[in-house]
């Protein structure tokens, strides 16, 4: 700054110092001429008023002409000679000027009378004559010119060393030079991490995502009971057994039944531990494994093939072919495609992971049974090889369509399941189904679901129904007379809502029906369908009690058979339908501990109407981490 400031006032104040090469003084501090005078160029300057005409260019102080252009060498010397001889002659004569105004000739009306004062009074480069006189008007030589420009030069610089000479003390940097050499070894470990540090971070930069594997686990301890008064009918071939299919009276064609009395309290333990890696952040894998020793009290009172349906906790079941061994549950790959489309492809897709979901029936949190938590209408394949899309239109509508064939982890392979991975079968000729999902959520508290399912499902042992046999939906069918039938075709259409009202109170509801076709082997018989329709109707009370609870109260008809019940070997009764009613409790303790508690009334059981009804309790301690 003083360095362009002293530039400026000197070249203003040039044209205006007048020196005669004999008498005039120099500045009083240039006593020496060097030998050679340089080329001097500023940095562009502001635009400079110099009477009537505006400097905008860069200011040069140009060298002298070369000798052969200007003077002999000898005159040269001479010249400088005699300079450096009458400034020191001088040197005594000369007045310390202190102030502009002890100059007599100058004037503050001169036009370089600011620059003069500035260089006189601010930077003290600048004397006048014994009598006290300026003589500006005089003549300057360049190398006067060049003399002057240095003296004032040197002064800045002085300046400069002097004002900030005293910011910093001299004890001051002796005790930071101490503090230096005593930490110079943590100072240089400190240099050693910002260097680790620097070279971590350059990677993270180019390796943005790595890959990671995330393990979720949950664990449910059950106690549960079944209570009815008296004895249950249900259509079973042996008394012990749920699974096999009963026989006909050859007579009256009416299926075999055995009275069941009521069980005993059961304490169960169900768990699954899901790992999800990610490869590039966007995708997952997902394989979850599952282990369990429950078989609900209710179990002992179905017909055959209602195993696991009515008055069972979902969560209270074994889930794989035999008490505590460990199954892959679920095995599948999900990606993007574009902006609004995720595939998910793999040998074992978890169908309700991706279908017919609701905020009051999700089995985690809200209604509880088997039959309370999805349609039971849909779907015959509970996970499935194949591929599932989802396209998301937009933040109101999605779509999900998907095709899985058979791959259930808790049947046996042995007994004609698994038919995906069953060369015989294979992944087209296997029991699989076609689903395609529209889901509208108009705002976060309405969402309204339309499913459509087609199914193809094989005749396991001659019969359609049981395990893979959704939307008969449970139960066994055959020809009506005892006989076997071929593969069946099926339709299921499912409209199922939820709508959170309040933030304390909502509503929801499922409608399904379905239709099983019925194709006899033997083809003297006439074939038909089973048609059949399911209702639920229910309340959610979110936040009961406490933030993060939810009470759940679900009035369901499972399965009321409208045409068809001739083909029924078990399911049908004696013609009535079977209703029933849940009550169930979501109880945060901590954020990874619940107690829920839940309570069913089903009458008309096995859809008899001299069966009583039967009462289910289950508490249920829900451990996550």
């Amino acid at each position: 700054m003083y360095k362009a400031a002293i530039v400026q006032s000197f070249f203003l104040t040039a044209p205006f110092l007048t020196w005669s090469v004999v008498a005039q003084p120099l500045l009083a501090v240039a006593t020496e001429i060097q030998p050679s005078v340089p080329t001097l160029t500023t940095a562009r300057q502001p635009a400079i008023s110099t009477s009537d005409r505006i400097v905008t260019e860069p200011v040069q102080v140009v060298a002298a002409p070369s000798v052969a252009e200007q003077v002999s060498p000898a005159t040269e010397l001479t010249t400088l000679e005699q300079i450096d001889v009458e400034a020191q002659s001088d040197e005594t004569d000369v007045d310390q000027t202190t102030s502009v105004s002890q100059l007599s000739d100058v004037q503050p009306t001169d036009w370089a009378f600011q620059s003069l004062q500035s260089l006189v009074e601010r930077y003290g480069c600048i004397a006048g004559y014994p009598d006290q006189t300026y003589r500006g008007q005089r003549a300057l030589t360049r190398y006067e010119f060049a003399a002057g420009l240095n003296a004032c030069l040197d002064r800045v610089n002085e300046l400069i060393a002097a004002g900030t000479a005293t910011l910093v003390k001299q004890e001051d940097l002796t005790a930071l030079q101490k503090l230096q050499e005593e930490f110079a070894a943590e100072l240089a470990t400190v240099r050693g991490r910002v260097t680790a540090l620097e070279a971590r971070t350059t990677t993270l930069a180019a390796q943005q995502f790595s890959t990671t594997t995330k393990l979720n686990g949950l664990v449910w301890f059950n106690m549960t009971g079944a209570f009815v008064d008296g004895s249950v009918t249900a259509e079973r071939r042996f008394s012990e057994n749920a699974f096999a299919a009963p026989r006909r009276n050859p007579i009256t064609l009416a299926p075999s039944t055995f009275e069941r009395q009521q069980p005993e309290v059961t304490a169960s333990y169900y768990t699954f531990l899901t790992l999800t890696t990610s490869f590039t952040g966007k995708d997952s894998l997902i394989t979850q494994l599952a282990a369990g020793n429950g078989n609900s009290p209710a179990n002992q009172l179905v017909s055959a093939g209602f195993f696991n349906s009515w008055g069972t906790p979902f969560l209270d079941q074994t889930g794989t072919l035999s008490q505590g061994s460990v199954v892959i549950r679920e095995l599948s790959y999900a990606f993007p495609i574009g902006q609004s489309v995720r595939l998910v492809v793999g040998p074992r897709i978890n169908f309700y992971r991706y279908f017919d979901s609701n905020r009051f029936t999700f089995f985690l949190t809200g209604a509880t049974s088997y039959n309370s938590n999805g349609s039971t209408l849909s779907n015959a394949v509970d996970r499935g090889s194949g591929a599932v899309a989802i396209w998301t239109i937009n933040p109101q509508l999605r779509f999900t369509a998907g095709y899985l064939a058979e791959n259930t982890e808790f049947v046996n392979s042995s007994g004609g399941f698994n038919t995906s991975s069953n060369p015989a079968d294979g992944l087209f000729n296997s029991s699989n189904t076609i689903t395609g999902e529209l889901t509208f959520s108009p705002s976060k508290r309405f969402n309204i679901r339309l499913l459509y399912t087609r199914s193809k499902l094989k005749a396991y042992n001659g019969f359609i129904g049981g395990t893979v046999g959704e939307p008969l939906p449970y139960g066994y069918a055959d020809d009506g007379f005892g006989g076997q039938l071929n593969d069946a075709d099926a339709d299921a259409v499912v409209l199922n809502f939820d709508w959170l009202i309040t933030q304390g109170f909502g509503i929801f509801g499922r409608y399904s029906y379905g239709s099983t076709q019925i194709d006899p082997v033997n083809a003297a018989r006439s074939g038909g369908s089973v048609d059949v329709q399911s209702i639920q109707f229910g309340v959610g009370l979110p936040d009961l009690g406490k933030k993060g609870a939810l009470g759940v109260l679900s009035f369901l008809v499972p399965h009321d058979y409208l045409s068809g019940r001739r083909f029924l070997l078990s399911g049908a009764g004696d013609g009535v339908t079977q209703y029933e009613l849940e009550a169930s409790y979501y109880y945060p303790l901590t954020n990874n501990i619940a107690i829920v508690p839940a309570f069913y009334a089903i009458w008309n059981p096995n859809n008899f109407s001299s069966n009583p009804t039967v009462f289910v309790g289950n508490v249920r301690a829900q451990f996550s981490f």
